[in-house]
């Protein structure tokens, strides 16, 4: 099969697009023909090395994937070939027969070869059917970003009718899912974002109630002139969505209000930032960490898209071939909202290849 690989981690130089020969079903897997993969930050970080993470080589990148069910081990039920499924990328464990919680994590694109790829084989429990309404490339942006969002904004934020919610890095997948979530449940949402450009489209096709262009303002001082006031004064959001870390860190603190509470999922600016307590302890705010999702979020974000509650936007698809130019798009932050590879494998059978 075609695929994007890497055989060593380092710069976006160290990817290939190339022939890899095809890994053999397993009981209890499936083989998914690749539709669509959204690409996600966590791509950047798996090619890039991260510590504490022992990659695999050679690694195919891509966590999140969609398509149609190609082949099949004999021992599956309950599907069929040509079947339209999404992969959710994490197995907790490691072969199909052993149920033990304890085994390690399998995680496609990361542990496991993910979705730059013709081809990517899962098991059966890792799926989930695509409705009719809901096309392969809007289901693929689903698990990473928004799956994330999810849990970190309807789970772990309790997010309620009538809170302010400030939404940083709201131009990227998560952002975009977490300022449709707050906004669905009837919140006054602020998104943040770094250009003029981009918050006019989180105005135009997320309906946020009001924007922060932190290359021209400070969120801090914005957070002031929105709310009436700073953390101990009266003024602040009920809730800051943090995905960002670094410099934000702080910051993000400082745009709460007394009693507030802040919820993070990811650190793309910075993982070590400094902290100044006082406004914790003196705020009493609340630091709620969320990490990754559950199936059956990403289960309930196709039923929000089939019932045309949800839409994530994608700002740019790349056929396979492409891939490599995408992930570059991805790391240059040249598109709004997702990236999405498309691919066209076909099924594969006793008969031969045929396409759906």
């Amino acid at each position: 099969m075609k695929a994007v690989v890497i055989d060593e981690q380092g710069d976006v130089e160290v990817m290939r697009y190339r022939d890899i020969e095809m890994p053999v079903l397993e009981s209890g897997q499936v083989r998914i023909a690749m539709r669509a993969c959204s690409l996600n930050y966590h791509d950047i970080f798996t090619r890039r090395g991260m510590p504490g993470v022992r990659t695999p080589l050679p690694m195919i990148l891509g966590c999140d994937c969609a398509g149609v069910i190609a082949e099949m081990a004999p021992d599956v039920q309950g599907w069929a070939l040509g079947d339209r499924v999404l992969a959710d990328p994490i197995s907790r464990f490691s072969t199909h027969e052993d149920p033990e919680p304890s085994m390690p994590i399998k995680f496609l694109g990361d542990t496991r070869w993910g979705g730059y790829a013709d081809y990517v084989v899962v098991w059966d429990r890792q799926l989930i059917r695509i409705p009719e309404s809901v096309s392969t490339e809007v289901a693929a942006c689903l698990p990473v970003a928004y799956g994330s969002a999810y849990r970190m904004v309807m789970y772990h934020g309790k997010i309620e009718a009538g809170d302010r919610v400030l939404v940083l890095g709201a131009s990227g997948g998560v952002g975009n899912c977490s300022v449709q979530l707050a906004k669905s449940v009837g919140c006054f949402v602020v998104g943040a974002c770094g250009s003029e450009a981009r918050c006019r489209q989180l105005k135009d096709l997320f309906g946020v109630d009001e924007t922060i262009n932190t290359a021209e303002e400070d969120v801090v001082k914005a957070t002031r002139r929105l709310t009436g006031g700073s953390l101990l004064r009266g003024g602040g959001f009920d809730v800051v969505v943090n995905s960002q870390g670094g410099e934000y860190w702080a910051k993000g603190l400082r745009c709460l209000k007394a009693g507030g509470r802040m919820v993070t999922n990811g650190a793309l600016s910075g993982f070590d930032p400094p902290t100044d307590i006082r406004y914790i302890f003196q705020g009493e705010l609340t630091i709620q960490g969320s990490n990754g999702w559950q199936h059956e979020d990403v289960e309930n974000l196709v039923g929000l898209v089939a019932a045309d509650k949800l839409k994530p936007h994608i700002g740019a698809t790349y056929p396979l071939e492409q891939g490599i130019e995408a992930h570059k798009a991805l790391e240059e932050r040249k598109h709004f909202g997702k990236i999405v590879i498309t691919g066209d494998a076909p099924i594969l059978s006793t008969t031969g290849p045929h396409q759906p």
